[in-house]
């Protein structure tokens, strides 16, 4: 029976028009899903559930509506999930990876599955700072995961399949299939770890409507800092930032496009003075 917890993160549609601003992503008319990414971790933690048994965590960090993403997340199949609030959290990653990662201590759980990357803000460190913090092994970008019990490892170790650099010490392992630009590589790694899901690594579900219906009888439950402070899970050491944002800025109105004049040799003359005086890409 696997004890698995998901990384999710309510990010903004990606279809939707989004209006930046200098304080930040304008959220008025904005529209919440789960980061696509996380959805892909989500499936796979139901797909081993059904294979070996076991149990689901959602896990989000994020403000109230972030539980919009959980009640989404338990509706396709998680069995509880848990907020944590950010209400009081720095806006830099190594906080938040903190922060996790003490409400993950306690959980304890077998294997810990993010996405690849959150398409809000291209950043895809939290989770591996989470696994570093928790002193777990982990695997990025995967695209096909099997686990596997310590004798099945050694059976393909035996016959050639698979290398084991050292002995097998875990009572079962995740044989990781690996994007890397272009091509694919396997590696094992002992449970408990983190594997974090690329794009193709399945397909996944909707919510359905007997699955809405339960999500409502489901556990979500939320966690503050004050919580993790006082109970000595988390030190306010740990919430420094490392990081400031000092500006953010919208991207630059489009200029209006030129038309080059003359012959095909003047065009040229003139289109490698214009990158190189007013672009300077030369």
């Amino acid at each position: 029976m696997l004890k698995i917890v998901v990384l999710l993160k309510q990010t903004f549609d990606t279809e939707e028009k989004i209006t930046v601003t200098a304080a930040g992503i304008d959220e008025r008319d904005a529209k919440f899903v789960i980061n696509p990414y996380d959805e892909f971790a989500l499936e796979e933690a139901l797909r081993q559930r059904e294979l070996l048994g076991g149990t689901v965590i959602a896990l989000t960090c994020g403000p109230e509506r972030a539980q919009d993403a959980l009640r989404t997340a338990l509706a396709i199949g998680a069995d509880e999930a848990i907020r944590l609030d950010n209400t009081a959290l720095p806006d830099d990653n190594s906080s938040v990876a903190a922060a996790i990662a003490a409400v993950i201590k306690p959980l304890a759980p077998d294997l810990l599955l993010a996405g690849l990357f959150a398409v809000d803000s291209g950043a895809g460190s939290v989770a591996l700072q989470v696994a570093e913090r928790l002193q777990l092994p982990h695997a990025s970008a995967a695209v096909k995961v099997n686990l596997i019990s310590a004798a099945e490892l050694g059976a393909l170790s035996t016959v050639g399949v698979l290398s084991t650099a050292s002995p097998l010490s875990a009572e079962r392992y995740a044989l990781v299939e690996r994007d890397i630009e272009g091509d694919t590589e396997t590696v094992t790694v002992p449970l408990p770890a983190l594997i974090t899901a690329q794009q193709g690594l399945n397909e996944p579900r909707y919510p359905s409507l007997p699955g809405i219906m339960k999500a409502k009888r489901k556990p979500l439950r939320t966690i503050t800092l004050e919580e993790l402070i006082s109970s000595r899970a988390l030190s306010p050491g740990s919430l420094s930032p490392r990081t400031e944002r000092k500006q953010l800025l919208p991207p630059p109105p489009r200029a209006a496009g030129k038309r080059l004049p003359g012959a095909p040799a003047e065009q040229a003359a003139a289109l490698v003075a214009l990158l190189r005086d007013e672009a300077k890409l030369l």
